[in-house]
């Protein structure tokens, strides 16, 4: 903030690989803490378990917020209705698309999620990519496939289930860019806002759907000293996992959170691989892996390149500038990078 003109690019670089890092391992800690308390103790209450987590994070903010390190803001009723909906739609989704699908077509599905962004930038945005942006993203996409794409079966149920998430996914996501923008939210703020309104629905529903998704009722689990440990360590991860969410999306765009966030997807198979042994290593797997850090860089260089992703505003031409003779073609668009 206080640095040089010199110093800023520097320190903008580090506070966004600063971002990325705390996403990154947030990230994939909640899905390591979540897969042991899921797999090994059976806890499938995967709609109330959100729920769990952004009360946790309610409780966090409201006690932010009445220390005075959150200050009041402003987020107007419809809009905070309209993101909760693509949220709590988003997060049944996904899990809805994870237990009707393979394991094949629940990642080819979420590889689609970053080419509903890109259209959603280029009608709502008026974003341009340029070809070598585009090249890169198709590059990550692929390099992401061959390593986690296996077997890809598809059936009605999974296929409606798998739509449905990857779009009130992308639309929330997209929103979140939006909502900090227009009202000038931090992420604090944003989430001082949703987090409250997140955990009343999806508490309040959250029983229901995950019934109807397993069979078994929340109350009725043999809760133990262990699984309360892992779903409280599962909460405070949560914490900075919504955190990052909000501090990525602001600080860039849903589009790149969603390119390099791929990289989490990299990680988790490494940690995998060194923690659990090397089954499933082979050559495919680690070509798949080199290609999507090689996207990732170029992507890195050529949407930060001048052209690379423009924001296509042209203003209109008023009265005051046709009578000084300046044409429209002279007005030039605001970049985006």
């Amino acid at each position: 903030m206080g640095a040089s003109p010199g110093g800023k690019p520097e320190n903008k670089a580090a506070r966004d690989a600063a971002a990325w890092v705390f996403n990154i391992v947030t990230s994939v800690g909640i899905i390591m803490v979540n897969k042991a308390l899921m797999a090994t103790h059976g806890f499938g209450f995967v709609t109330t378990l959100p729920g769990i987590h952004f009360a946790t994070t309610a409780l966090v903010t409201l006690i932010l917020k009445s220390l005075g390190y959150i200050e009041p803001s402003y987020l107007p009723l419809p809009e905070l209705m309209k993101y909760v909906t693509f949220a709590n739609i988003s997060v049944v989704g996904m899990n809805a698309s994870l237990m009707w699908n393979s394991i094949g077509f629940y990642q080819v599905s979420k590889l689609s999620m970053v080419l509903v962004l890109c259209m959603l930038e280029v009608l709502f945005d008026s974003v341009h990519y340029s070809k070598g942006t585009k090249l890169s993203i198709m590059v990550v996409l692929v390099g992401v496939a061959i390593c986690t794409v296996t077997d890809v079966t598809v059936n009605t149920k999974g296929l409606i289930a798998a739509a449905v998430a990857v779009c009130s996914t992308a639309f929330q996501q997209h929103y979140i860019h939006h909502l900090q923008k227009k009202y000038s939210l931090s992420a604090f703020h944003l989430l001082s806002h949703t987090a409250p309104a997140q955990a009343a629905s999806l508490l309040l529903l959250g029983p229901f759907v995950d019934l109807w998704l397993t069979n078994n009722r929340v109350d009725t689990y043999h809760y133990n000293n262990m699984v309360m440990f892992f779903i409280a360590l599962s909460c405070v991860i949560a914490v900075g996992t919504n955190l990052s969410q909000f501090i990525c999306i602001g600080r860039f765009t849903a589009v790149s959170f969603q390119v390099l966030g791929h990289m989490k997807t990299i990680l988790v198979l490494t940690m995998g691989f060194v923690l659990f042994g090397r089954e499933g290593l082979n050559v495919h797997v680690a070509f798949g892996m080199i290609l999507t850090v090689v996207g990732m860089v170029w992507y890195n260089h050529a949407s930060s390149r001048p052209g690379g992703k423009e924001r296509r505003d042209y203003q209109e031409p008023v009265k005051e500038d046709i009578e000084q003779g300046v044409r429209p073609s002279q007005l030039e668009p605001d970049e985006k990078n």
